[in-house]
């Protein structure tokens, strides 16, 4: 079986019905109505990411996360990913245990660097600092998920001396994930501390992980855990519609406007049809597409890499509208998430 759920970056709204603020308060009510629907339609997970951009409303996560506890009483709810950098871990800790216990123990963390780097200039960081802040936070935020009272020293945050950390989740413990791009050692340090692992592949061909994969769970099984507790995700681009056809037709004018203008951020090229339907091929990272196609790929991606257990779409990053973001989501729930089992099973 695969979870299949949904990460949102909680788009902004590129619409000229009113004020700034009133559309942003428009995208979010309308962001909730989605997660409602993908908890009525049986998916596993929805997660929020963290931005401090303009485009992005999803500035504080585990806001929107309880908002969205309140209105959802069984699909899974967690960040995608938690800017672990720039953030303080026992504030983190502490957001999502307050999660937890106001969803009836549905929390999860991923924690991840991020894809943007505003983060470190906003909360007074250093980017020359990348991964030592990572390590050194990921170290005090899963000893406080594993402690009630922690004592710990490290580098960029004063000490913790015999302190209680409250208050504590209603699960045993907070799930944490590790959220990875391409980074060899990212995979090997998910793996040596036994960490599920959800891996972002936004471009390319899926099937080259599996190397990196394989590196994470041979680092598990050398640090002594087992098969089952090395989990991999995958978090994906994608949509669905009733057809191929209809799904291209709505998806890539938006996708193709939103990664130019990232690229020329970037230095990259300009998005070209003949790339998008590239990256969408059989073996392409994409997954646009009909409901059949659809779940016919993730099985495909699975096999690739040794078995997943954990599927993500994110699919508000092309100015889709919200009724067809809705009518994605039933379709995920009702057509892709029972066409994927049946064929695992």
């Amino acid at each position: 079986m695969i979870e299949i759920g949904i990460d949102s970056f909680a788009a902004a709204a590129t619409g000229n019905t009113g004020s700034m603020a009133h559309e942003s308060a428009r995208s979010l009510a309308e962001l909730l109505d989605r997660i409602q629907l993908a908890d009525q339609v049986g998916l596993h997970h929805f997660g929020i990411g963290e931005h401090h951009r303009k485009e992005f409303l999803d500035a504080a996560p585990a806001v929107i996360l309880a908002a969205a506890a309140a209105r959802t009483s069984r699909i899974r709810l967690t960040s995608a990913v938690t800017v672990l950098s720039a953030a303080d871990p026992v504030r983190v800790f502490q957001n999502f245990a307050t999660l937890d216990l106001l969803s009836a123990g549905r929390a999860e963390i991923v924690v991840g660097r991020g894809s943007f780097t505003e983060a470190f200039p906003l909360f007074g960081y250093n980017l020359h600092d990348y991964d030592e802040l990572f390590t050194e936070k990921l170290e005090l935020l899963l000893q406080i998920c594993n402690n009630e009272s922690v004592t710990w020293t490290g580098k960029f945050r004063a000490p913790l001396r015999n302190q209680a950390i409250y208050p504590r989740p209603l699960q045993q413990k907070l799930p944490v994930w590790l959220g990875v791009g391409g980074t060899p050692s990212s995979f090997a340090r998910a793996g040596t501390l036994g960490l599920p692992l959800m891996v972002a592949i936004i471009g390319g061909e899926t099937h080259r992980f599996r190397p990196l994969i394989d590196l994470y769970r041979e680092a598990g099984k050398k640090a002594g855990f087992q098969p089952h507790q090395l989990q991999v995700g995958l978090h994906s681009l994608g949509y669905v519609a009733e057809s191929g056809t209809d799904a291209l037709n709505d998806y890539y004018p938006g996708y193709a406007e939103t990664f130019t203008r990232i690229g020329r951020e970037r230095g990259w090229a300009p998005v070209t049809r003949a790339h998008f339907d590239a990256q969408n091929g059989p073996t392409g990272a994409l997954l646009v597409g009909g409901p059949e196609e659809i779940a016919q790929k993730i099985v495909r991606h699975s096999q690739a890499l040794g078995g997943i257990s954990r599927f993500s779409f994110q699919m508000d990053n092309a100015g889709l509208p919200h009724h067809k973001l809705l009518r994605s989501i039933e379709l995920i729930g009702t057509r892709v998430l029972p066409l994927v089992n049946a064929a695992l099973a």
